[in-house]
């Protein structure tokens, strides 16, 4: 009944190294490493099942939940009839399969008393009983689905507000607090069996997400294979009972005394990390404290002389995970005593390493607005070329990013990236600068030659556009100086140019390029796509890249667009793609009414460099 756990992913960056990401369970199971199999199966070997009457009924209610109701009357009369058979035997239903998720399903519908009530069956009257449940591969699902509700205290509330029926709900709520700050007890007198234990330290993230005042969407909602499967999820802030406040702090410190475990277990590692998270979005003062702690941990370990401890632990799977973390949430003071005292002197040889080179990723990300950059730039540029013969990637992206957003050192590494791809000398292969950082090949691969003389170029058809080629010239394009890439882009044969526009990761690149220049540049690339719009607009991504290009271009610009689209019009209104293009464009105005349409584009005009001057 039981669902199969699933193999945990692993995250590509950096040019195909990998490296184990803690995931989120899926419905009915969760990832999951190989070492976490042996910390979470012990309590799962009890198979826990409801008799075939009670799964038969189960699953009816959850397709009755999946149709909706027709008000909230029959809404509150289904759930109460519901969770009156679920009495008595919560933990059973809990624990099985098709009970559990119904049960995830239900309780969102529930009042708070009602999940209140829920929990204490679960937890017992002194909340022993939590810890079998949280612990399995169900139940955890449903004590978190229970203790996210605790989200919605203040919500009956506000909708009445005459005293008696306040007092009412205060008292109900006042059920489903008692219940978190129980199971929050019973996860402090048994910590580091809770956040090691493959199950119960989701719990554990949900109560700390829930004392601090914030939620995330529910898991129930997620499923394998979704395209943001690694971007952490969105959090949604909510008042929370006072005793939550206090029950927080007393629970991270119980968490800070296991801190061995946040550097050895990947599942507690993962809890750690949740811990920091929603401190830093809640409580920044807690936040700071625990970062100032953890670190010195991390730096109080004996090493070999002269070399820092941190440099081991940036290297391991587990402990590394952490110290990202730490550096993005890390303020200046903390950041520059990291880089100053440990890392100074290494960064290349990190860099190079394939886990270590993440964290680096991080700190170069989070060095960007201030000084420090600056030295961590020119040391990482002189192992620019080894950095990118080792693939990783990652690390050159962050760096040309960090140099858009510092606005410091762009020259030198535009240059030092000439070099790396050479096309540095003669001058006359500047030109070639664009298709070689796409494709992450050097001149001499890129054109199949070994002659390093010549002032011209084979004619190579645009291939090989990669993602992380890709996301270096999107960087690139940020850069207060972009005529290299321009005057490169301006080279590109028509059929490059198609290549680029309908490539998936090329498309990016074109939109960042035209969308980023002056007008005077704009209509420069503008009119080496001429002869290419019908095309691009009745391709999937060529359309997206027309409709940005649209809305940065002026007048003159989208008149000339318009003209050249204007005669295909049954093409275009026929197409998929396209006709969301001729819709955006006002083409059939364009067309019949020609003034009215002028009229409208020099309103949008000037709503557009009305809204621009706001922003500067």
């Amino acid at each position: 009944m039981l669902a199969k756990p699933e193999e945990r992913q692993s995250q590509k960056e950096g040019g195909g190294n990998k490296r184990r990401h803690h995931g989120d369970r899926q419905e009915g199971g969760e990832k999951r490493t190989k070492g976490e199999k042996d910390a979470g199966e012990g309590e799962d070997k009890v198979m826990v099942h409801l008799d075939a009457p009670s799964v038969g009924y189960f699953r009816r209610v959850g397709e009755r939940l999946a149709e909706g109701f027709e008000d909230n009357e029959e809404r509150e009369m289904f759930v109460e009839n519901v969770l009156s058979e679920v009495k008595g035997k919560a933990s059973l239903v809990a624990m099985d399969r098709t009970g559990s998720i119904t049960l995830q399903r239900l309780l969102p519908l529930s009042s708070p008393q009602q999940v209140g009530e829920v929990l204490l069956e679960l937890g017992g009257e002194s909340g022993s009983d939590f810890k079998a449940v949280c612990c399995d591969r169900c139940g955890g699902h449903v004590v978190e689905s229970a203790v996210r509700q605790a989200s919605r205290w203040m919500e009956s509330s506000q909708k009445d507000s005459s005293d008696a029926k306040e007092e009412e709900e205060e008292e109900s709520c006042g059920v489903l607090e008692a219940q978190v700050l129980s199971l929050s007890q019973v996860i402090r007198d048994d910590c580091a069996e809770f956040i090691k234990h493959v199950h119960g330290s989701h719990v554990v993230r949900t109560v700390l997400n829930v004392l601090a005042g914030c939620v995330g969407p529910p898991r129930i909602e997620s499923r394998p294979g979704c395209k943001d499967r690694y971007v952490a999820p969105k959090l949604t802030d909510f008042e929370l009972p006072t005793s939550f406040w206090y029950e927080l702090k007393s629970l991270t410190e119980t968490l800070m005394e296991n801190i061995n475990l946040s550097v050895t277990d990947t599942v507690a590692s993962a809890v750690f990390q949740s811990m920091l998270t929603v401190c830093h979005r809640k409580r920044p003062k807690l936040c700071n404290q625990l970062l100032r702690r953890i670190t010195e941990y991390l730096t109080s370990h004996s090493a070999a002389p002269g070399v820092s401890p941190l440099l081991v632990f940036l290297k391991d799977p587990v402990s590394s995970h952490l110290i990202e973390t730490i550096i993005q949430l890390s303020r200046k003071s903390l950041l520059r005593n990291l880089y100053k005292n440990h890392l100074r002197g290494q960064l290349v040889d990190l860099a190079l390493h394939p886990i270590a080179n993440f964290p680096i990723q991080r700190l170069t990300a989070a060095s960007a607005k201030y000084k420090m950059f600056l030295g961590l730039f020119d040391e990482l540029v002189q192992g620019l070329e080894a950095i990118l013969a080792a693939g990783h990637m990652g690390v050159i992206v962050q760096l040309a990013e960090s140099c858009g957003e510092s606005e410091e050192k762009q020259d030198e590494l535009m240059q030092c990236l000439l070099h790396a791809f050479h096309c540095a000398e003669p001058g006359s292969r500047h030109v070639t600068c664009l298709p070689l950082f796409m494709s992450l090949l050097t001149y001499e691969v890129y054109y199949h030659t070994d002659t390093a003389e010549g002032n011209t170029q084979p004619e190579v058809p645009l291939s090989s556009i990669c993602y992380h080629g890709s996301r270096l010239v999107q960087a690139l394009a940020k850069f207060k100086n972009r005529s290299l890439l321009l005057s490169s882009l301006r080279t590109l044969t028509p059929a490059d140019l198609l290549t680029l526009a309908t490539d998936p990761s090329g498309s990016h690149v074109l939109q960042a390029l035209v969308t980023s220049c002056s007008d005077k540049g704009r209509g420069k690339v503008l009119k080496r796509l001429e002869g290419l719009y019908v095309r691009m607009a009745c391709s999937r991504l060529g359309s997206r890249v027309l409709e940005a290009i649209w809305s940065s271009a002026s007048i003159s610009q989208r008149q000339s667009i318009a003209q050249e689209l204007a005669p295909s019009e049954s093409q275009l209104r026929s197409d998929q793609f396209a006709r969301h293009v001729w819709a955006k464009f006002a083409l059939s105005h364009f067309i019949h009414r020609r003034a009215n349409w002028q009229e409208i584009q020099s309103g949008e005009s000037k709503k557009r460099k009305l809204f621009s001057d706001f922003l500067e």
